[in-house]
């Protein structure tokens, strides 16, 4: 699996770039996928598209949008490209607007950038990594910040849980009292016998992001061996989803899905553990 230093060279990053409007701002990522040798100018299209088609469910967290479409024949490698805009531009987002930093993936298929996407999640989820990707004064010290996760994938994560509390002496005690709750009612022992799905237009980028941080929150329950989470497109997720206990998304893929028989929940902030923690307890009522 690659990682992030892998997919993303220093020739793909640009910061402080000017964009009159969000279809600016995906020409520039795609751009730098041009220019690195990653793909064609169709694949920009495809991007682009790809918002026209299905909204702006991409910009999957607060200030960030991860530009992506289906792998096709555009995508001469797969690869990420980091634009980081000098002025925030509106996607249309409700609650995620206005964006200053569009990530770019180009995928040969569903598998090689998993660990990729895993990590940048991680990243995105802790606000001091979050800080210093923001501040960053040029592409080494931006890959430096990246870089660091990949030498100790913990790092982020030293504080308590996201979503904990901490009484008079320091120590985290919600997620401990929410881990009790949930026990009580984790699906039955042996093999893995529930499925969430997480679904995005494509399968390949916004769906894995999520994917990762509910895996987060259901192994801070101590529910990972009975529950598996599968990154999907809309398309598959309507024939997948009499497999699945309920459907987790954006608002504008639910709108997309329609009634498929299983709940649809909608997630505003996919990097979020406190959001995706809820949107869990919701479905399983603990």
């Amino acid at each position: 699996m690659a990682a992030l230093s892998d997919l993303l060279p220093q020739a793909a990053v640009r910061l402080d770039a000017r964009a009159a409007d969000w279809r600016e701002a995906i020409r520039a990522a795609g751009g730098l996928l041009v220019d690195t040798g990653a793909t064609t100018d169709a694949y920009t299209a495809e991007m682009l598209r790809n918002v026209e088609e299905n909204g702006p469910y991409l910009v999957l967290a607060p200030g960030f949008a991860l530009a992506h479409a289906r792998p096709s024949p555009a995508v001469l490698r797969t690869a990420l490209s980091w634009v980081r805009l000098a002025e925030p531009v509106e996607f249309g987002h409700e609650s995620n607007d206005p964006v200053r930093l569009v990530v770019a993936l180009a995928a040969r298929d569903a598998a090689a950038h998993t660990d990729a996407m895993a990590a940048l999640a991680r990243l995105l989820a802790d606000p001091g990594t979050t800080r210093a990707l923001q501040e960053a004064r040029d592409p080494e010290e931006l890959r430096r910040v990246l870089a660091a996760d990949e030498d100790d994938p913990a790092a982020p994560a030293h504080a308590a849980a996201a979503g904990d509390v901490t009484d008079a002496g320091g120590t985290a005690v919600a997620g401990e009292r929410r881990e009790a709750e949930a026990d009580e009612r984790r699906p039955g022992a042996g093999p893995a016998v529930h499925k969430i799905l997480t679904v995005c237009g494509n399968g390949v980028g916004t769906s894995l992001f999520l994917k990762h941080t509910l895996e987060q929150v259901l192994d801070r329950w101590g529910w990972a061996r009975h529950v598996t989470v599968e990154a999907t497109d809309t398309i598959s997720a309507k024939g997948k989803a009499a497999e699945a206990v309920a459907i987790l998304t954006s608002r504008e893929i639910a709108r997309t899905l329609g009634d498929v028989g299983v709940p649809v929940r909608v997630v505003e902030d996919f990097t979020s553990r406190t959001e995706a923690d809820r949107v869990l307890r919701d479905t399983y009522d603990v």
